[in-house]
Order: structure tokens, then C-alpha cells, then sequence
């Protein structure tokens, strides 16, 4: 193909034009730079040398100074949220609601905004009222996911049902975990008011929301275990094994119970020795350890303790082959037996925790919901030995 010589007429016409145009673009950056205050430019070197109080004063000035700086008044109500600061964070995005000139589309944030500030000083009437508002905007979705914090804390899980159904289908996110959690908490209220029909049909959709709901059998095998139904209430936490045997150790007490009311503590401890040996955990070798104890005599209880400490090396399997040795030892040995079982006692206690897989909030007993951060089953139910090193609380 020949080459057009009229194109080396057009370079110099092109580097021209590109020219020009980094030449306005640079002009209008200067021009809207000089527009910003200089407290704005003082907030940003604050920051830069990690001088955050400094910073926000800084960018406070910079609002007073110009108040068309709506992003600024965005972040530094969300910064003041996050710090707890809450009073504050409501008047920013207040003012902006205020304001006569605001479009429409900055007024729906500032509202959310303002909704998360309720939320978070815990004015849920407030905040369930702002979300209420938003419901056909684009923040419905996320004034919705807001409206489920509210019921969960206020305990309104028929609410809680109905909104977590919602985002199901608008979200396209699975909400069966959550559901059939306010399903449980639905039937232990009316356990407590001794409705045990209402109780168990809840406990029943609970199953139907989501048929791994372990909490669900836990509950009616407590049910028929309170009312003398051993065996019912022990196929119901058997089913648990194949629903998530990571649950096991939550039911060993209650099985160990159930059998030995009915008079099968053998049977019993055999069960939950093999549970142990194929989902070893601390909390079924402290249950299987007792039964067999009660049921096996000391011999047997040493051998356990010892293929698990080979197994799973773990404090709690040193302090019980240090009480079982004292059962043994002869009256001069008993009381450095002591002494030692007390020190590993001591560090077992701190060191055996719960951790939150969300947030990381450490307990010494099982929650359903997280204390710290709301989750739902973000607990996980064995509880493990930490190194020291590594606490955080």
C-alpha cells in the first residue's frame, strides 16, 4: 500500500492539539486547587505525618471555609461514626439534610447516612424509620441489610424473617443460616413460656429453612430429654454427626446425661469415644474422659488420656493424666503432683477458648451470635489451645 505523505503534515497538528489539551486540563486542576482552602491542604499534611486529630480539626476548618465540599462532610460523618463520635456525625450529615441547595441523589446519602448514625447510638426507632424511607431508592438493599441488625437487637424475628426473605431475593445471597436461627430464637421464647407446640413447630420451619441447622435438633433433643424421653432426645443429637460433626462436642454432656438415665452409661461412653477418636476435640476428651472414669475404672481412663496426648498433644490432656496419677500416687508424691496439675490447670483455663471467625472475639462459652460483631454461627464450636504469644485479650 503507498504511503500518504499529507499524515507528516498532520503529526505536528495532533502533538498540537495534545498540547493544548494538557495544557486546559492542567489549568482547570490549578484553578480548582487554589479554590480549596488551605485548611484542606493543612488536613492532607496532618494525615500524611499520621496526625489524625490535627487532621480532622483541619478538615473541619476546611468545611466551615467552603461548604461545597459535600464528599468532605460525607467522609469526615463516617470518620466520626467509626471513632464513636456519633453526636458529631449526626449534626454533619443533619446539616447537610438541612440544606436547600443539596441534589437529590447527595440527600439520599447524607439520609443513609444519618440512619447509620441511629443505628450505630443505638436510636433504632430512628434508624428503622430513615431505612423505611429508603426502601425504594438505591439504598434499599443496604437499608434493608440495616433493618436486620435492628430486629435481631430488638428481638423482633418475625421481622427479622420477613426482611431476611426479602434480601434473599432482591440480593440473590443466601439468608437460610440467619433464618433458621431466628426460627431457634422464636422457639426458645416460647419454651419459655411453656407453649412447647409453638416451640417445636418453630424449631421445625427452622429445619425446612435450612436442613443443617444443628441448634434446631440440639433444642428438641433438650426438649424430649426435660420431659423424660431419653431416647427420642438421643436419635435426635445423633442426627447432628451427619448434619456437622463439628457440633459434637456441644452434645457430648447431654448424650453422657441421657444415657445414664437410662441406666446405658457403657453405651454412652463408648458412643462418644469414638466420636473422640474420629473428631477428637477438648471438650469431648474432658466428657469421654469423666465417663469412662465413672465407667472403666482408672486403667482405662489413663489409656484414653495417653493415645490422645499422643494424638493431640494438648494441656487439658496433661492436667487429667496428672489427676489420674494422683488417684495412684502414694501420700509423699501427691502434694508436687498437685502443685504441677494446679500450674497446668491454671494455663488450660486461659488458653481453652471460643474465637469468632469474623471479628475474632475470644469466650470461654459458646455463642450462637457473636457478642462483638452479630454473626451468625461465626463461632466455631471446638475450642482450641492458643499460644500465649498470640492472645489478644
Amino acid at each position: 500500500m503507498d504511503f500518504e505523505y499529507w499524515w507528516l503534515l498532520a503529526f505536528p497538528l495532533f502533538f498540537g492539539l495534545g498540547w493544548l489539551a494538557a495544557r486546559i486540563d492542567l489549568k482547570q486542576l490549578l484553578s480548582e486547587s487554589r479554590r480549596l482552602p488551605a485548611s484542606y491542604f493543612k488536613g492532607l499534611n496532618f494525615l500524611l505525618n499520621e496526625q489524625t486529630d490535627q487532621a480532622i480539626e483541619a478538615f473541619i476548618e476546611a468545611v466551615r471555609a467552603d461548604s461545597e465540599m459535600i464528599e468532605l462532610h460525607f467522609s469526615l460523618g463516617a470518620l466520626f461514626r467509626r471513632r464513636g463520635e456519633v453526636d458529631r456525625a449526626i449534626r454533619m450529615h443533619q446539616s447537610l439534610l438541612d440544606r436547600d441547595d443539596l441534589g437529590e441523589d447527595k440527600k439520599l446519602t447524607a439520609l443513609f447516612e444519618l440512619g447509620q448514625d441511629y443505628l450505630k447510638a443505638g436510636l433504632y426507632d430512628r434508624a428503622e424509620e430513615i431505612f423505611g424511607e429508603l426502601d425504594k431508592t438505591r439504598y434499599a438493599n443496604s437499608s434493608r441489610e440495616s433493618l436486620l441488625v435492628i430486629y435481631a437487637m430488638e428481638k423482633e424475628w418475625e421481622k427479622a424473617i420477613d426482611v431476611a426473605r426479602q434480601l434473599e431475593t432482591l440480593s440473590h445471597r443466601p439468608y437460610h443460616v440467619e433464618i433458621s436461627h431466628f426460627y431457634c430464637e422464636m422457639a426458645v421464647r416460647e419454651f419459655a413460656h411453656s407453649d412447647n407446640a409453638a416451640a417445636q413447630a418453630h424449631l421445625q420451619a427452622a429445619l425446612l429453612a435450612n436442613r443443617d441447622c444443628v441448634r434446631a435438633n440440639l433444642l428438641l433433643g433438650d426438649h424430649e430429654a426435660a420431659t423424660g424421653r431419653h431416647e427420642e432426645a438421643i436419635a435426635l443429637w445423633k442426627r447432628i454427626e451427619t448434619q456437622n460433626s463439628t457440633y459434637l462436642p456441644l452434645l457430648a454432656e447431654r448424650l453422657l446425661s441421657s444415657f445414664r438415665a437410662l441406666d446405658r452409661l457403657g453405651e454412652g461412653v463408648d458412643l462418644l469415644s469414638s466420636y473422640l477418636t474420629r473428631y477428637g476435640s477438648l471438650d469431648l476428651l474432658n466428657t469421654v474422659f469423666q465417663g469412662v472414669l465413672a465407667n472403666h475404672g482408672t486403667e482405662a481412663a489413663y489409656q484414653l488420656v495417653r493415645d490422645e496426648l499422643h494424638r493431640n498433644p494438648t494441656l487439658l490432656g496433661l492436667e487429667r493424666l496428672l489427676e489420674l496419677q494422683l488417684l495412684e500416687a502414694p501420700a509423699e508424691r501427691r502434694h508436687d503432683l498437685q502443685m504441677a496439675r494446679n500450674l497446668v490447670h491454671q494455663h488450660s483455663v486461659g488458653l481453652s477458648m471460643y474465637r469468632c471467625g469474623q471479628c475474632g472475639f475470644k469466650a470461654r462459652q459458646y455463642f450462637w451470635q457473636c457478642p462483638a460483631c452479630g454473626g451468625w454461627e461465626s463461632f466455631a464450636p471446638r475450642r482450641g489451645e492458643e499460644d500465649a504469644s498470640n492472645r489478644k485479650n
